[in-house]
Parts: C-alpha cells; structure tokens; sequence
C-alpha cells in the first residue's frame, strides 16, 4: 500500500492541473472579460482568445458587444380608466460599445441589462398608460409606443450609461379583457364594413367619372370631326368657287376676243363698204336690182322702196306701156 509521501506527488499533479484547468478561460468573439477577485471589480478587461487568471481566487464575466435583443415579457399596465392590460412582449435591440463595458459593468454590474433595459421598460409603459385611456393604448396610439419607448430609453441611457445604444424597440399587441376585446372586434369589423363601402362608393364614383371623362373625349372627337369635316367643305367649296371664277373669266375673255373679232370684223366691213359704196356702184346694184324683179308696177304711188328716186320711178312709168 502506497504511503503519503508516494502519493503526493500525484496529489500535487492533481491539484497543478485543476488549478491551471480553472486559471486558463476563454471569452468568445463579440464579447470581453471581466474580472472580480474577492468581490472587487478588477480594472482588467480581456478580449476574445484564451486568458490565464489566479484560480479559486479571480473569476471572470463574459460581457456581449455585439447587437442583442433583450425580451421583456408579461409587462402589466394599467390605463388611465382603471382597466388592467399587460403586454405579452417587449423586445429592446440594443448594443454595448466595448469601451464603455467596464464602467456600465462597474456601476451596474454584468447584468447591467436587468436594470437599465427590464426594469425602464416596466417603468415607460406604466408612465404611458397611467395617461392615455384603453382606447388610445390599444388602437389610436399603439404605433407610436415602439418610438416613444426607444426615446424614452435612450434618454435616460445617454445620461446614466452612456455607450449603451437602443437600436429598435418591438411591442407586442397588449392583452385586454376578453369581452371588451370582442366589442373591439366587432367595432373593427363595422369598421371594415364601412371601408368597403366607401371603397365601393369611390369604385362607382371613380367609373362615372371614367364614363364622363369617355363621353366628353368622345364628343370632343365628333366635335374634332365635324370641325374637320366642315374645314373640309369649305376648302371645297372655295376651290368650286375659284374654279367658276376662273371659268367665268375664261368665258368672258372668250366672248370678249370674240366680241372684238365680230367688231373687227364689222369694222373692216363698214371701212370695206365706205370704200366701196360709191354713187356709181349703188346705181348700179339698183339697176341690177330692178332688173331681177320679174314685176313691175306702174302708177303715181309706187313704193319708193324698190327704186328710192320719185322722178326715176314716174320716168318709169311713163315709158312703160299699159296693160
């Protein structure tokens, strides 16, 4: 049997690797260590890798730097009309900036979140009921309460941790009594009843003023065409005309050129016959003229029409003998 002093060494061994097994740690990317000995807050702040520390003595806390999200679950609220609402879930984005680690741990340890986050949120959302009614709470201003709160948080954190950022703030619909969350319902459904008419309504509206604005477009076209139609017929008619005028002018200029050949002609004529009637040719066309005749007639009162001489026509007469 193996004495004390074969066995110490071995006892030495075990206590070597236990120690060394609780004096090397590791702390994970995105995070960093903190160091307490005794209770106390060592001024260390170690990141990611493998870390030596005295054992059994400093123990270390493993502090996220990354993006988190806290939750924050079954909040109670009371509104300002006595009714008792909770929200199932809070949830509040929030990142650590490594540098201010070590002051926010120191003042409000590694679970700083715990007092900060959890507790402001109960804290802003009992401030935000106790003045507003159920109504406003769950339907008028329920969209504003995830901003308010990141506000809200952000203010006091600028103040009281700086280096801690809210990013986003996600509430969950509140719970409300049963029988008052059906008369919303059915008030959400009247609600809805009431959108689709009115929707209807602009449907209706939207396809007469469709069929008005048809009607005016397709009067406007038969107005466009008739207009043209009618450009039409007068451009038409206007041709017609100066295509008469132009006729009528080559008419008249016919008639005019013919006129003056007639009167040309006429003219020469008379020029011809002044020339021409001399007092030895008209006696000699009456001459011929008499000799054509194949009566003749005799007396006092002979017309002056077949010899136009008096004297000529008693000459005549005289000499000619009597039946």
């Amino acid at each position: 049997m193996a004495t004390l002093s074969e066995l110490l060494p071995f006892i030495v061994m075990g206590f070597a690797a236990f120690g060394l097994h609780n004096a090397i740690h590791r702390i994970d990317e995105g995070h960093v260590g903190v160091y307490y000995r005794g209770g106390a807050l060592l001024s260390t702040v170690n990141g990611p890798g493998y870390h030596l520390m005295m054992p059994f003595v400093t123990i270390f806390r493993s502090v996220q730097t990354t993006m988190q999200t806290d939750e924050v679950k079954n909040v109670p609220c009371g509104t300002s009309g006595g009714v008792m609402i909770y929200f199932d879930r809070v949830e509040v984005v929030n990142i650590l900036k490594t540098s201010a680690a070590y002051d926010i741990v120191k003042n409000y340890t590694a679970d700083y979140d715990r007092t900060l986050i959890y507790n402001k949120i109960h804290h802003e959302l009992n401030q935000f009921c106790s003045v507003h009614t159920l109504q406003e709470v769950y339907i008028d201003l329920f969209d504003q309460i995830d901003e308010n709160l990141k506000l809200a948080l952000q203010d006091d954190l600028d103040k009281l941790a700086p280096g801690l950022i809210v990013q986003a703030v996600r509430v969950t619909k509140p719970k409300i009594p049963e029988t008052i969350r059906k008369n919303y319902e059915e008030m959400e459904q009247e609600k809805t009843k009431l959108l689709i008419a009115v929707q209807r309504q602009k449907v209706i509206e939207k396809e007469a003023e469709t069929e008005r604005k048809r009607a005016i477009i397709e009067a406007e076209k038969q107005q466009q065409v008739a207009k043209i139609t009618w450009m039409q017929n007068i451009e038409q008619k206007e041709a017609q005309k100066k295509i008469s005028e132009i006729e009528d002018q080559s008419h008249l200029a016919k008639e005019k050129a013919k006129t003056d050949a007639e009167f040309y002609k006429a003219s020469k004529e008379a020029q011809s016959n002044q020339l021409r009637f001399t007092p030895e040719y008209l006696e000699y066309m009456r001459v011929q003229a008499i000799a054509s005749n194949t009566k003749i007639f005799f007396g006092d009162s002979i017309p002056t029409m077949f010899t136009g001489n008096t004297d000529i026509s008693a000459t005549v007469a005289k000499k000619s003998p009597t039946k």
